[in-house]
């Protein structure tokens, strides 16, 4: 299978990184050492490649409703330049994906951030549902670079490349305006547990603009950083993963994402979701855990306790920031109070756990 490439790849063979296959793209999975790169992130800033993520522009006389169809949040409350997480459902409540709105600063129309590995489903969703309105549906992946800076020292490196005002640029907003000289748009969002920002900018001035930011924050002690450790700071803040956390196997109610879905429109899945919660949820929920043991939970690995299989590791690492083990997954409603303790099972072998709140980490604000 041929991957996909961003127009970053030549840069990022010269910086030295290891490129795998993610999502049908060939992205730089680390720079350095993992457990480094998200030591840079949380101590300093560190530079990302997102173009393998999906952009999407939403435009119409109908695209309120349309989108208030198809995703689980309520659009008429995002204001112009807010930002708002969200999920793509089926009709048994099962997610799709995870979805970033943006209503455009101006107010004249949308725009959506999806997960790589869902693209090409989630535009069938969109191209389908959007024939019974007056909308437009325009992939804009391929015209549109996306970097992301992240970390401590992120706005005073950003706010050198842009004439954006950062300070008024509040968390999970964005904004038009001059970036490295041209036109684009910024966000203000992360997917790291740290302060950060997206830049949105076309494919031709991607080099550039990442060899621009790389200079400006040299003194800040910038580096480019992969999706290794990218995976290890979103767990360690407690943001989900699809295909891990959550999948088309899962509701946002048991993913602890209720907080996403608001019963105020006719969306795709509502039904579905009402039948849930009246019954009372599903019997199970997502937890997060910290274990002594040497070994890191992965994904599949059996949660036991009392001798029976209570449910399965969605995700784990070894979290440099939090000096321990942790991992997230699903168990049974009597065994997902903070303080529990569970085991997941290697092979013959139960290594120790203990439940623990959401998030594992968060920043001092």
């Amino acid at each position: 299978m041929t991957l996909h490439e961003t127009a970053l790849k030549s840069v990022h063979e010269t910086l030295g990184a290891r490129l795998v296959p993610f999502a049908g793209w060939n992205m730089p999975v680390q720079y350095r050492g993992i457990l480094e790169e998200v030591q840079l992130v949380r101590t300093r800033a560190g530079l990302f490649d997102l173009g393998h993520m999906g952009r999407v522009a939403v435009r119409g006389p109908d695209a309120v409703a349309f989108l208030q169809r198809v995703q689980t949040n309520d659009v008429t409350t995002i204001k112009p330049g807010q930002i708002r997480y969200a999920m793509f459902l089926n009709e048994q409540g099962l997610t799709q994906d995870d979805i970033l709105v943006y209503h455009e600063p101006a107010g004249d129309g949308w725009f959506l951030v999806i997960n790589a590995g869902n693209c090409e489903r989630d535009l069938g969703i969109l191209r389908a549902a959007a024939a019974s309105f007056r909308v437009t549906v325009d992939d804009q992946t391929r015209q549109l670079a996306m970097i992301a800076i992240q970390g401590p020292r992120s706005q005073a490196v950003t706010q050198r490349v842009t004439e954006i005002d950062l300070a008024g640029l509040k968390y999970y907003s964005w904004a038009r305006g001059r970036i490295a000289g041209v036109n684009g748009a910024l966000s203000r969002t992360g997917y790291t547990g740290e302060d950060g920002f997206e830049f949105y900018v076309p494919q031709s001035e991607a080099v550039r603009l990442w060899n621009l930011l790389l200079e400006q924050g040299r003194a800040e002690g910038l580096l480019p950083a992969g999706l290794g450790s990218r995976d290890t700071l979103r767990l360690e803040a407690g943001m989900p993963l699809y295909g891990h956390e959550i999948d088309e196997t899962t509701n946002p109610l048991e993913a602890g994402l209720g907080w996403a879905v608001k019963f105020t429109h006719d969306f795709v899945g509502r039904a579905a979701l009402e039948q849930i919660q009246a019954k009372g949820g599903t019997g199970r929920r997502l937890v997060g855990f910290v274990t002594p043991s040497r070994r890191v939970p992965r994904q599949g690995y059996p949660l036991v306790a009392g001798g029976r299989e209570i449910g399965k590791v969605a995700s784990g690492t070894s979290s440099p920031t939090l000096q321990t083990n942790l991992g997230t997954g699903y168990v049974a409603d009597a065994f997902a109070q903070p303080g529990t303790e569970i085991a997941f099972a290697i092979k013959d072998k139960l290594e120790p756990a203990k439940v623990v709140p959401l998030p594992f980490y968060k920043r001092s604000r």
